[in-house]
């Protein structure tokens, strides 16, 4: 019996010392296609993608950076959505922020090396201008409750910093339960200063991470336009659910279009994740929303942003927790005992 699946792909922050080697130890027998990323980072001066996932230990500060981590995680990701079961139908795929590089080349917009190329070319300009940072703040409880009151005060308070002189502060990423805010040192400052702390540990800085979809990445984005041509995107071959819950469906999209939003909109807007899960429950109804690793934080943010459309009845964490229990719906890739459900017979 064949299981319809949404698969999404994560972004950065998402390859940790856990991480470390999570290619070699999975996808050994992918070895062709790291070696064509591997040569295309050695012709660039940069360290080998086998290199850096093979390193004897974890350092955060080195395997954080943007020219690091994005390539590693694009490797994990598009290697574990090419090891899906045969039984798998992959209905559309998404990716939160830095993963809709990866989901154009899971969709076949891209192919793996020109796909790796737009990771590997905007982690190294986003680090290189290292525009302001960003921060994760909670407007869920623990429980999971959809507090749109909550959510609507948080966002008015940034927009209140974002209005003061030198101040600049905006929603990088909706993201379930959880707001991203992007901006320079005194707008994520007086953010920090002006919420109460949350859940123990909340607000939190994200290592690393540069004021991403907002108007600070506009020179990136130029950059990124001007090294990264619109003839290397095509037709996507599954549909595709982009950061503004537009849906992009095989053979009805436009190339130069497709182009212009992953170097325009999608590096300097709002990055709108929850949409765009809702999205992918309400027009393809899937069985399952597989996240591909590495890592598995994103899988709580996919589960609280199908709470917020209230999908099979769940409108809580409480909710969510039983509903898997019974029949999962949700299957990280990330975690041992998850990733068997997915794969095919040769990779178990």
């Amino acid at each position: 019996m064949t299981r319809r699946a949404v698969v999404i792909c994560p972004g950065r922050g998402t390859y940790n010392k856990p991480e470390l080697g999570y290619f070699g130890r999975h996808h050994a027998d992918q070895g062709a296609m790291l070696a064509g990323f591997d040569a295309i980072r050695t012709a660039e001066g940069q360290d080998p993608v086998s290199a850096l996932d093979g390193a004897a230990r974890f350092d955060a500060k080195h395997h954080t950076r943007g020219d690091i981590a994005s390539p590693l995680i694009y490797a994990c990701a598009l290697a574990d959505a090419r090891a899906l079961a045969e039984d798998i139908e992959v209905v559309a795929v998404t990716g939160n922020s830095m993963g809709w590089y990866i989901a154009l080349a899971v969709a076949g917009a891209l192919d793996a090396d020109d796909g790796f190329r737009v990771v590997n070319t905007m982690g190294t300009l986003m680090q290189q201008a290292s525009l302001g940072g960003q921060l994760i703040y909670p407007y869920m409880d623990e429980n999971w409750h959809n507090d749109t009151t909550n959510k609507a005060h948080l966002l008015s308070a940034a927009d209140e910093i974002n209005a003061h002189t030198d101040h600049q502060l905006g929603l990088s990423i909706d993201l379930g339960g959880m707001l991203v805010l992007a901006g320079n040192e005194a707008g994520l400052t007086a953010f920090e200063a002006a919420v109460p702390p949350a859940q123990g540990r909340f607000p939190m800085r994200l290592p690393n991470h540069a004021a991403f979809h907002t108007g600070m990445q506009d020179p990136v984005a130029q950059a990124g336009r001007a090294r990264l041509k619109a003839d290397m995107f095509g037709q996507p071959q599954i549909p595709m659910i982009d950061g503004r819950g537009a849906i992009w469906w095989p053979g009805a999209s436009d190339p130069a279009a497709l182009w212009d939003y992953t170097l325009g909109h999608q590096v300097t807007e709002t990055y709108d994740f929850t949409h765009a899960i809702r999205v992918a429950a309400r027009e393809f109804a899937p069985d399952l929303f597989i996240v591909t690793g590495p890592g598995a934080t994103l899988g709580g943010a996919v589960a609280q942003s199908l709470i917020t459309c209230d999908w099979a009845g769940m409108s809580s964490k409480s909710d969510f927790q039983s509903r898997q229990s019974d029949a999962p719906i949700l299957i990280s890739m990330g975690l041992e005992d998850q990733r068997s459900v997915v794969l095919n017979a040769a990779q178990r």
